[in-house]
């Protein structure tokens, strides 16, 4: 998943911890060969191959990631769409690479998760239009924290903490018995890998941060980061950092893409009416958090470069 994950189990008996890590590591594994965007030999690529040309036949789980996902479409009107792979696949982040204006609105026209039409009878999944590309990357890890902690659970694992990148799925408590400690980290340029603006303690819970600064390229002096707007084909610009608090991580990792999108006033109102908590800075270092969280969060001496409100 083109991304860091570490898994942790609490248990008595380290044979059987190590039993449930590598069953929740082959799980997660199983989900990155049917969802990889750029093997040809994924679910996601045989979908997108037959775009415009016929229904594809796919496993529940790729069924489940695509349901959720456009879930989170209608949430956020459309500023998550797994859709954005006609536009993403035009840029390189590893190569500094942007496409031209006239390439983005090229393929602008391919970008409408309204028209992925899914059959759950037939478990088929059909893209309207030839030139249509999904990219389930804004789900994919948190869905796979997700189920790489059902898996844990099934053997026989009370407590463990779940990281694919910047998605955490906790539960259950640490060795000392109390609460998982999460950081969220400071989106500034000039903080070290480490430092973190706020932490808090969770249980049976989910983080995910979407951040500026995850992936980008300075190119003649302009910041190019790759949480694209699936309206404009560029990089959003009314947030740097997004976290987001649930029950799912796929809901989560999603939410924090879109709401990143989105900008923070219709964010935090989503998040509220969703029974969510999250942490939002906005592009002019204004840092909004949801009520609730207020009382749970312990913010670090980063914080005070910011604007809290």
């Amino acid at each position: 998943m083109n991304t860091i994950v570490s898994i942790t189990a609490v248990s008595e008996s380290k044979d059987k911890a190590e039993k449930a890590i590598k069953a929740a590591f082959d799980e997660i594994n199983k989900i990155q060969k049917l969802t990889d965007f750029y093997s040809g030999k994924s679910e996601i690529s045989l979908i997108n191959k037959n775009a415009g040309v016929s229904p594809v036949k796919v496993s529940g789980t790729v069924i489940e990631i695509l349901e959720k996902a456009l879930d989170v479409s209608e949430k956020t009107k459309g500023s998550f769409d797994i859709t954005i792979g006609a536009i993403s696949s035009l840029y390189d982040f590893s190569k500094n690479i942007k496409p031209s204006n006239k390439e983005i609105l090229k393929r602008l026209k391919y970008v409408n998760y309204k028209n992925i039409i899914i059959d759950r009878k037939n478990q088929t999944v059909f893209l309207k239009k030839k030139g249509m590309l999904i990219d389930t990357g804004g789900i994919t890890k948190g869905y796979a924290s997700d189920k790489a902690a059902e898996v844990l659970k099934i053997n026989g694992i009370k407590s463990g903490i779940i990281a694919v990148g910047g998605e955490i799925h906790a539960f259950g408590t640490n060795p000392d018995n109390k609460l998982w400690k999460i950081g969220i980290k400071d989106p500034d340029p000039n903080s070290e890998e480490n430092d973190i603006i706020a932490a808090i303690e969770l249980s049976d819970s989910s983080i995910s941060t979407s951040g500026d600064y995850q992936r980008f390229f300075i190119l003649d002096g302009k910041k190019y980061h790759h949480i694209l707007d699936p309206k404009t084909g560029m990089p959003a610009d009314l947030c740097r950092s997004v976290t987001v608090i649930g029950k799912e991580n796929s809901m989560t990792d999603a939410l924090a893409t879109g709401i990143f999108v989105l900008g923070p006033e219709e964010g935090i109102k989503i998040l509220k009416e969703n029974g969510l908590n999250g942490v939002i800075i906005d592009k002019k270092n204004n840092l909004i958090i949801t009520p609730e969280l207020d009382k749970k969060i312990e913010f670090t001496s980063n914080c005070s470069k910011y604007n809290k409100s």
